[in-house]
């Protein structure tokens, strides 16, 4: 799943602190239409998530997908106090100039339940996006949006940096660093597999399974990237673009870049570039 594709809507956010007693529970157990996170702050109880179940403790983040049965067991001496955030979320997609819509229940990448080391970055995240839901401000809708897609970045990067491959995820920056430093050249995956000392199987899938994208996609995702702003500048010509981005065959070029833009390079131009 390509997360950087999903729309995401918020249907509501929720918190309790130790200073609220009056909306503590004892049980609850429910199944909800949308996907629901929640960061415990402190208390105790315990969680079952489907079929699996933890115990209630501070630094816990639990992750319910849509449709999944939930029962949640406060302790009634020190119940748990949560920040919560509940949203669904569609595919969006765009292809040779047409958008598309898709809603899905499945699974975000994400464990039902872990216990998440060094989060102040992800409570602060979760903190602003609850004040910002409660306060109800102008703009609020897009604020929260915004500093949820933050929220889930932040638990992106945190959990990766406790998983086991992180060092390959490493890898991976490295290998988009250089490819930023020769993103006017050809770059083989024979060249990255040694750059990186990763067999060029491995390399392959490990870089599709944490960006999303093959390397070949990835890489000319950058340089049209580039391209759009070079066609902007309005002083080169597409075939001078494409020969600047390390493309030989103009025409190659120009499919790569209706593919991913929906438009060619020529209609790019016409439709942002305006000569006075």
């Amino acid at each position: 799943m390509k997360i950087n594709n999903l729309f995401f809507h918020i249907h509501y956010c929720n918190s309790r602190k130790g200073n609220e007693p009056n909306r503590t529970f004892h049980k609850k157990t429910r199944t909800l239409n949308h996907h629901e996170l929640i960061l415990v702050t402190g208390g105790n109880g315990q969680i079952k998530i489907g079929k699996k179940e933890f115990q209630i403790k501070e630094g816990m983040l639990f992750y319910i997908g849509s449709g999944v049965l939930q029962t949640i067991v406060s302790d009634a001496d020190d119940p748990f106090c949560f920040m919560s955030v509940h949203f669904s979320y569609a595919h969006v997609g765009f292809d040779e100039d047409i958008w598309t819509i898709g809603d899905t229940k499945s699974m975000l990448p994400l464990h039902e339940g872990q216990h998440l080391q060094d989060y102040y970055q992800i409570e602060d995240a979760f903190k602003k996006l609850v004040e910002s839901w409660n306060a109800k401000l102008p703009r609020y809708e897009f604020m929260t949006k915004t500093i949820f897609q933050q929220l889930l970045i932040n638990i992106y990067q945190s959990t990766g940096k406790h998983h086991q491959n992180y060092a390959t995820s490493l890898k991976v920056e490295k290998i988009i660093t250089f490819m930023h430093q020769n993103i006017n050249s050809r770059v083989t995956l024979g060249q990255l597999s040694e750059l990186v000392q990763l067999s060029p199987t491995y390399l392959s899938r490990t870089f599709k399974e944490i960006t999303g994208y093959s390397i070949i996609e990835f890489f000319n995702k950058l340089k049209i990237d580039k391209a759009k702003e070079m066609i902007l500048e309005g002083d080169r010509k597409i075939r001078e673009v494409a020969q600047c981005l390390g493309f030989t065959d103009e025409f190659y070029f120009s499919r790569i870049f209706k593919k991913l833009e929906g438009i060619s390079p020529s209609e790019y131009y016409s439709k942002n570039v305006h000569v006075i």
